[in-house]
């Protein structure tokens, strides 16, 4: 029998299988960043029975944004668009969570308030791009936040936890890979500072470890999760040794007793697979030895790589992004062999329902399903 498709609990919710669907940018929300009826059909469309969804990177602050037409949260306007989305998926029996993000450093004035400059923990140089009207362009230098503005940032993440409950998700998740906001705090390459935030590892896991707190303490630990992405380089991260820092923050993990940690595979950089996708996984099985609940493992993934990392215990579900992109029944294509659409990278960011919602089921009985 497929482990894959064996039932596992995650904190309170029965799962009947183990084929996530990973979080994915696809920049598809209406004015006020408010998902409207197009969001709700994409989600709609890949839910499955008893299956895990983690909805796309939701801003939690106006600082946070950093590509035009990605979903917020931190507005009580863009409640009832979630609710839409929130309403679709259980409509189907599926279980959905909502990922809270904060871009950092990873933006451009055009879309801050009042032109600013985007935050970081600290000015360190980076040649990333932001997705503005005026399509890709290079990022805006960062100003290094004051600790006011941490807490205030921190406050943002509660609040949006809030929202995200009142939106009817099963919990949320905070991201903190990437080289998004909690991961420029994390390693060193990105955080110089000397005071409470910067410096040991102790003090750079701070900011992950309150904004957990801080979803922990509207939802319960048990439906909170974080995602992490150890050795990760994209978005000019580093860390000297990240070993260290990344054990160090599955070690304070366990203390909350969460939902499940996601874990991305350093073979990925970004949309990008960066390596041979039969390259085995290497971070689920390293913070398998550290971290005492559940695992998510993605990145690079097949059918056949993902069936193994559960069969040999080091992840406990696998989160399937591009190919969830092409095929909105992913599950049963895995389940009964069959054959995958191939995914149009063209039409990943932004847009309408072409390369959206135009994706086949393998057949009516699934799309109907």
């Amino acid at each position: 029998m497929s482990k894959l498709f064996s039932p596992i609990q995650v904190g309170p919710y029965s799962l009947a299988h183990r084929v996530a669907m990973a979080p994915l940018t696809r920049m598809r929300a209406e004015a006020g960043d408010i998902p409207g009826a197009l969001m709700a059909a994409y989600y709609a469309q890949r839910a499955s029975a008893g299956g895990l969804i983690v909805a796309e990177a939701t801003v939690v602050s106006r600082t946070g944004r950093g590509y035009l037409g990605a979903p917020g949260i931190y507005a009580d306007a863009q409640i009832a668009g979630w609710k839409l989305v929130t309403d679709a998926v259980h409509a189907k029996g599926g279980r959905i969570f909502l990922q809270l993000w904060h871009v950092g450093r990873q933006s451009h004035s055009d879309l801050q308030p009042d032109g600013a400059a985007p935050v970081a923990p600290s000015v360190v140089p980076y040649e990333g791009v932001a997705f503005t009207a005026n399509g890709w362009v290079p990022v805006t230098p960062a100003r290094a936040l004051s600790l006011a503005e941490i807490a205030n940032i921190l406050e943002d993440f509660r609040r949006g936890a809030e929202r995200a409950l009142a939106a009817g998700f099963d919990g949320v998740e905070i991201h903190g890979g990437n080289g998004y906001l909690p991961d420029q705090f994390l390693q060193d390459g990105t955080n110089r500072r000397s005071d409470a935030y910067g410096g040991p590892v102790e003090n750079r896991a701070r900011f992950l470890l309150e904004a957990t707190a801080a979803a922990v303490s509207v939802w319960g630990a048990d439906r909170v999760a974080v995602r992490i992405a150890p050795s990760g380089d994209w978005a000019g991260m580093s860390d000297g040794n990240p070993e260290a820092t990344f054990g160090y923050v599955a070690e304070q993990l366990n203390a909350f007793g969460l939902a499940y940690l996601h874990v991305i595979e350093p073979r990925i950089r970004g949309a990008e697979l960066i390596a041979e996708k039969d390259q085995a996984p290497v971070a689920a099985q390293q913070l398998r030895k550290i971290f005492k609940g559940r695992i998510i493992a993605a990145g690079g993934f097949t059918p056949e790589s993902a069936e193994a990392i559960v069969a040999a215990g080091d992840a406990d579900l696998v989160a399937f992004g591009r190919d969830f992109i092409a095929n909105p029944d992913l599950p049963e294509r895995i389940r009964h062999q069959l054959p995958f659409n191939p995914y149009d990278r063209a039409s990943f960011y932004g847009g309408d329902a072409r390369g959206y919602l135009d994706y086949p089921f393998h057949s009516a009985e699934l799309a109907a399903a």
